[in-house]
């Protein structure tokens, strides 16, 4: 296949300040400009997929459809054991469709009040698209797990999401109190960008 051009700009089909936030480190050393969605009043997409992949696509396509730039979207999402990987593709709406952080965590906190710490295994899961354009036949697809375990209680004021409440073995600390570039470095979505970077820096030179 003959070598693509190299895109100067790319949007980041998302709105989630967090994920920009860890977007716009991850992407620091590839020469090509990371612009937010929100750039284009591209409004959120509805997730009707039924797994992480099919909504990352959704949200590529919309992103890259109305920007006319290619897109990189993921969809990610903490899956515990216990609860038979709940809440899965939901996790951002666990509690409801207008549920904040705290509402998710204190819903995941109440479901596994009974559960004892050896059973609390978990995952953070990560699906990350990029479309070279929005009719591109066949996108860049990269995913990857982050291990960990569900805390009884928050710990720490850092990230966003779930962190708080995702104890990392590794690192002896919860998500929430790592500092920036070491969860960029081992988190499920500095894991599947280091893919999808090498994927594209194969493809693009």
């Amino acid at each position: 296949m003959a070598t693509e051009i190299k895109p100067h700009r790319v949007v980041i089909a998302s709105g989630n300040r967090g994920k920009l936030s860890e977007f716009a480190g991850l992407l620091a050393h590839w020469d090509c400009e990371a612009v937010p969605q929100s750039a284009f009043d591209i409004a959120p997409v509805e997730e009707t997929g039924d797994s992480f992949v099919e909504n990352a696509l959704l949200k590529a396509n919309a992103a890259s459809h109305h920007s006319g730039l290619p897109a990189i979207a993921d969809d990610s999402g903490l899956i515990v054991d216990a609860l038979d990987g709940a809440p899965g593709i939901y996790s951002a709406r666990y509690a409801g469709e207008t549920a904040g952080d705290a509402d998710n965590n204190a819903k995941l906190l109440a479901a596994l009040a009974d559960v004892p710490e050896a059973e609390r295994s978990a995952r953070f899961h990560c699906a990350l698209v990029y479309l070279r354009h929005w009719q591109d036949p066949n996108p860049i697809i990269c995913q990857a797990d982050w291990e960990g375990r569900i805390l009884t209680e928050p710990a720490g004021d850092g990230g966003f999401g779930y962190d708080p409440l995702f104890f990392v073995p590794s690192e002896a600390v919860s998500a929430a109190q790592l500092d920036a570039a070491t969860k960029n470095r081992i988190s499920h979505r500095g894991q599947a960008m280091a893919l999808l970077l090498a994927a594209l820096e194969q493809e693009l030179g």
